[in-house]
């Protein structure tokens, strides 16, 4: 994610950390490199020139504290303002007041707005939110079968009806519905376009006034950079947004849009697209986003991440466990499958503070290969060689090996790391094991 722009900044604040004080001169020259650096990620130019402004002004003449160098009283001024580009704060849904409360999602035809809508109603869920989506689409029967499908995956009620091609009798139907049975949320799958017209505006407008909702939230593709800040100027010009839905966010290395819809269409984004997963939506957090983008990592992320892939009981009961000493391959194969719920290694490594110039050393593809050779030697093992290690002699360890697509050597490498983690966690049991039942692993990869 802003692999590009995270790179270029990387490279500017390590001329500037170096600097004894900050004059008029070198802060010109860091700001050349940042405008260019900006430029480059397809940020709006209008934003730059305003951004580089602020900086400036806040830079020349700054006291710098005592406990800090100039370098990183620079660096500090340009994260608060990155933070005051991409929003200041989270802004959270409104979601209260009567019920059902609607929620409009509107966007261009390939944006992501289906999905989107399954993503949304997944995240309210969890918030206990009791959610409805609506296929408003009727334009496209595939958006209408395509979000029925999203329903039934991830258990949440999708209201259609293939006969009536009216956007506006069907929402009223479905809101009618939505207080007859007390749903609270309503998420409304409406018809894009192309490109913006006319007629996609005035039929959207007309619905908005029909179904008078609290949220109107574009769904904007992240990658396509400024087209996706041009076309939310344009629906909030028309619409009166409430919010933006950057969808792609996870590939977008340039991050020109994230950077410019705020300050350009006057709405802030409300939620990240951050993978193709169901689960793979986040509320955005531009404090959070700026640390990312200056290559500060995303400690806080990372801890979510954490939490949410381990179970809590099996955590206990592994700790438990480990203090009576035992430790098998099974639960061995467990904590290999926390680690990869928490998603690719890249990504695990990207929020990371400090990671970022080792990430880029890392043969991803290969540490993913080595995760998925672990999983299918274990999986080829008897119930006695997972609960005795011992007992794995050669002739066994040539059968594991077949049986897994994999080489004998793969087989001693493996039951080696294990090794090494059940000797760590026997010395941890004592009194340091605590921390390791709580979403961080202890075991090599």
């Amino acid at each position: 994610m802003f692999d590009a722009v995270s790179d270029k900044f990387n490279a500017i604040f390590s001329k500037v950390r170096g600097r004894a004080r900050l004059s008029e001169e070198n802060i010109s020259e860091a700001l050349r490199d940042i405008r260019m650096a900006l430029l480059e990620a397809d940020v709006n130019f209008k934003v730059v020139k305003s951004f580089t402004s602020s900086v400036r002004e806040k830079a020349v003449g700054t006291e710098v504290t005592a406990r800090v160098t100039p370098g990183q009283q620079f660096i500090k001024i340009v994260h608060d303002e990155l933070v005051d580009l991409l929003g200041a704060t989270g802004q959270a849904l409104t979601l209260s007041g009567p019920s059902p409360a609607v929620i409009m999602l509107v966007g261009l035809v390939g944006s992501g707005k289906t999905t989107t809508a399954g993503k949304l109603a997944l995240h309210l869920s969890k918030k206990n939110r009791n959610t409805l989506m609506v296929a408003a689409d009727t334009r496209r029967p595939a958006a209408r079968r395509q979000l029925v499908s999203i329903g039934e995956r991830i258990g949440v009620e999708v209201f259609s009806n293939d006969d009536e091609p009216s956007p506006g009798r069907i929402c009223a139907e479905a809101l009618s519905y939505a207080s007859k049975k007390g749903i609270d949320t309503v998420i409304i799958d409406t018809a894009g376009r192309l490109a913006v017209d006319r007629e996609l505006m005035e039929e959207l407008a007309t619905l908005k006034r029909a179904i008078a909702p609290r949220e109107v939230l574009l769904v904007a593709d992240s990658m396509s950079g400024q087209d996706a800040v041009t076309v939310a100027a344009k629906f909030h010009e028309t619409l009166g947004l409430t919010g933006v839905i950057l969808t792609k966010l996870d590939g977008d290395t340039r991050g020109g849009a994230a950077l410019s819809v705020k300050a350009v269409a006057g709405s802030p984004i409300k939620f990240a697209g951050i993978g193709e997963k169901l689960e793979d939506l986040v509320p955005f957090e531009p404090q959070r986003m700026a640390t990312r983008i200056l290559g500060m990592g995303d400690i806080v992320g990372l801890v979510e991440k954490a939490q949410s892939a381990v179970d809590e009981k099996k955590a206990k009961e592994l700790e438990k466990k480990i203090k009576k000493g035992g430790f098998t391959l099974d639960d061995f194969l467990d904590q290999i499958k926390s680690v990869r719920k928490m998603g690719s290694i890249e990504s695990i490594l990207g929020m990371m503070p400090g990671m970022k110039g080792l990430s880029s050393k890392v043969d991803y593809r290969e540490a993913e290969n080595e995760l998925k050779k672990i999983e299918a030697i274990i999986n080829s093992m008897t119930r006695k060689e997972r609960d005795n290690h011992t007992i794995i002699n050669g002739s066994r360890r040539k059968r594991i090996a077949g049986g897994s697509g994999t080489r004998v050597e793969d087989v001693n490498k493996l039951l080696k790391k294990y090794g090494a983690a059940k000797k760590m966690l026997k010395k941890l049991s004592k009194g340091g094991l605590k921390q390791f039942g709580r979403g961080t692993s202890p075991f090599p990869m």
